[in-house]
């Protein structure tokens, strides 16, 4: 029976996607690019805010689950905005953030919000539990 558990901790250990997500938890695995290997394959130009993109200082605190799988990109559908701006998203509990794109959604401030899959995984963030985020808008 040990050498049976032995075996499968082995097994898991060498998976792929385990070893992807122990390295961005714990940073480590890789040696550093050579500036001259690096291949960009897609330029990424952010869209200007919009001047009527609600501004606040600080952080505005909600509640979000996943969102609508099927729809592609990293962003999260909340009340606390009136227009679509990207805004930076902070995991209060493991201190995870990214830059996020904020899709105005209907309902009350105080309502919840959705994070697609995308912004999930780049937050590290569990797909079946809901987590408190802290949004900025800068």
């Amino acid at each position: 029976m040990r050498y049976t558990l032995f075996a499968l901790c082995v097994l898991v250990a060498g998976c792929d996607s385990v070893r992807s997500t122990s390295d961005r938890v714990f940073g480590g695995g890789e040696a550093p690019v050579e500036p001259e290997e690096i291949v960009v394959e897609e330029v990424f130009e952010p869209e200007p805010v919009a001047a009527t993109a609600a501004s606040w200082v600080g952080a505005k605190t909600t509640i979000a689950s996943l969102g609508d799988p099927s729809t592609p990109g990293r962003w999260l559908e909340t009340p606390l905005v009136e227009t679509e701006f990207t805004g930076r998203v902070v995991v209060p509990r493991t201190g995870a953030q990214a830059y996020i794109t904020l899709v105005p959604a209907p309902g009350p401030r105080s309502g919840g919000s959705r994070l697609s899959l995308d912004a999930m995984r780049a937050l590290l963030l569990p797909f079946d539990e809901l987590v408190e985020l802290e949004v900025y808008s800068n």
